[in-house]
């Protein structure tokens, strides 16, 4: 398995410091993570993890 950290970054509102997000790759997958500690869901497509992320920064 092989993990590439930080392909892409949302920056959060400036009211949630705490909510960084990035994409990560898993083999043929691509998920959101947030530094909160949230994660979404497995996603053949970055575009469908950078809404995950970007629905999960401001909801």
């Amino acid at each position: 398995m092989v993990a590439v950290a930080q392909q892409d970054s949302l920056e959060a509102p400036r009211d949630l410091p705490d909510h960084r997000t990035t994409t990560v790759e898993q083999g043929p997958f691509c998920s959101a993570r947030c530094s909160c500690g949230w994660r979404g869901p497995a996603r053949r497509a970055r575009s469908l993890a950078r809404t995950d992320a970007r629905a999960h920064v401001d909801p």
